[in-house]
């Protein structure tokens, strides 16, 4: 009974099936690297065996729900192996979150255990049970920007379908050394890890303390000599304002992929000379729907071949790619809609709420009631993302911002996110938030806080005039407050706008 006998059909192994495949043929090849320590196949399925017995000790069996608050580790990957071969369904919680919003999501996914590496387990009394597909798996949540997150179970053919999709896209094979940046509740390691173990390459762990230091995290880049990094903006600011320091540049990645956020102008720019060699992926998705759209930004594809060394400075740099960047084509099996205001499919160019629909995609959310932005179409049930996008003349489609963050202005309705892309757009910006602030005569006015570069003398009024000059007069920020600090984060690394500094004077 304690044999995690993950075997799989030979033709076509599931995700489990596929890790002990590698762990026969390959047994000491590296499936994880865990600050100095290197975690070959045989050692992570053995490691997961010895899990799963403790899961049955505990008397769990196919179907139990149980919460796994697992800071990253080999352990926390081995437990969530052990969970699915046991066919629990498991929430993945944010580690750092509150008490209560802990509890609360435990009580709606109605836990009955919370399984900890290293700790004892703790028996919980069940909330609730709503109703979940049989063969759901990884429940996420979302980030819980605007309030407690809300549940996102997955099932195992939706995490199979993407985690066979994503290893052959990027080049991830045996050997293939992929940077995680982001935690085990982050639906990026859906990618990062998930994948990268399916196909038989090397998860590069980066621990929470490595987060924020971009010279630590641009050391682990070069010194892993990783293939393929995703990450949300903020990590790419870290390592490329590390990079311009010391002149380093990642030689051996060939795919880097940025998702989460949009990505700023200048350090769009920044980009090609920090990775010489790998082509550029702009990749849309949400935790609902997983990855939907993917754009491969122009003049950067990977060599054939293998490269010599480039100097740290290119003599010559491809001019900077315009933001914002396209969203892309929609992977395979994904189908798109804009729709309007009214709910009419917008057929030709124009601005809409994005609507997907992915074969990744969760069945809806769980113990959420009132909260379902699930829309049936015919046989397709499509997400509504809440993202406003623009398609142009040439049917390419850009972002231009949320729908939850359309403000009146003195009548005049403004996208804040749209302000923020404008702001962020200055050479001499590293990061942007603007927020609308209630106001008796104006309804709102904005509010921008920004972080300018290392030591630019960037001002108020020199940036108030760059806004004039490409906004609205109602869009333009009625107070700006420049930081040299960097902006509050999310763990998922989006700015908390709810923690900004407070206003000067």
């Amino acid at each position: 009974m304690g044999c995690l006998a993950i075997t799989g059909d030979p033709l076509s192994p599931d995700l489990l099936g596929s890790i002990a495949e590698h762990a026969h043929r390959a047994p000491d090849s590296p499936a994880l690297v865990w600050r100095d320590a290197v975690i070959g196949y045989r050692e992570l399925t053995e490691l997961a065996d010895a899990k799963l017995t403790e899961l049955i000790d505990l008397g769990l069996t196919a179907g139990d729900r149980v919460g796994v608050l697992a800071p990253k580790s080999p352990e926390a990957i081995a437990l969530i192996m052990a969970a699915t071969r046991a066919r629990l369904r498991f929430l993945l919680p944010a580690t750092d979150l509150g008490p209560g919003t802990l509890t609360t999501l435990l009580e709606r996914a109605g836990c009955t255990h919370v399984l900890s590496p290293g700790s004892a387990p703790r028996l919980l009394e069940p909330g609730a049970r709503g109703t979940l597909a049989d063969d759901v798996s990884f429940m996420l949540t979302t980030s819980g920007s605007t309030g407690v997150p809300k549940i996102v179970p997955l099932t195992t053919g939706g995490v199979d379908a993407f985690t066979r999709w994503a290893g052959p896209r990027f080049g991830i094979a045996p050997g293939t050394r992929v940077l995680n940046y982001a935690p085990l509740n982050f639906d990026l390691c859906l990618l990062d890890i998930w994948a990268t173990l399916r196909h038989g390459g090397c998860a590069v762990l980066v621990p929470a303390d490595l987060g924020l230091d971009g010279h630590r995290l641009l050391d682990l880049l070069v010194e892993q000599r990783i293939d393929v990094v995703q990450a949300v903006p903020m990590m790419y600011r870290l390592v490329a304002d590390a990079a311009r320091e010391t002149g380093r540049t990642v030689d051996t990645a060939r795919h880097v992929i940025f998702t989460g956020d949009t990505v700023p102008a200048a350090l769009l720019g920044e980009l090609p000379a920090l990775f010489p060699h790998a082509s550029l992926h702009n990749l849309y998705g949400c935790t609902e729907t997983n990855d939907s759209l993917l754009h491969t930004v122009d003049g950067a594809v990977p060599p054939t071949t293998p490269s010599p060394p480039a100097s740290p400075l290119p003599p010559t740099s491809p001019p900077p790619p315009t933001t914002p960047l396209p969203l892309g084509e929609p992977l395979p099996g994904v189908h798109i809609l804009l729709v309007d205001v009214d709910g009419a499919v917008i057929q030709g160019p124009g601005v809409g709420e994005l609507q997907v629909s992915t074969p990744f995609q969760t069945p809806g959310y769980l113990g959420t009631p009132g909260h379902d932005r699930f829309v049936r179409r015919g046989d397709v049930t499509f997400f509504r993302s809440g993202d406003l996008v623009r398609r142009h003349a040439d049917g390419s489609l850009t972002l231009e911002g949320r729908d939850d963050f359309q403000v009146k202005v003195r009548g005049v309705r403004i996208n804040a996110q749209e302000v923020e892309r404008v702001i962020a757009d200055h050479g001499q910006v590293v990061e942007a938030a603007v927020v609308a602030v209630p106001d008796p005569v104006a309804g709102h006015l904005l509010r921008a806080v920004v972080r300018r570069a290392p030591g630019s003398a960037l001002n108020s009024l020199v940036l108030r005039a760059h806004c004039a000059g490409r906004l609205p007069r109602a869009a333009v920020p009625a107070a700006l407050q420049i930081v040299d600090a960097p902006l509050p984060k999310t763990s998922t690394g989006k700015i908390n706008r709810r923690l900004l500094p407070p206003m000067e004077g």
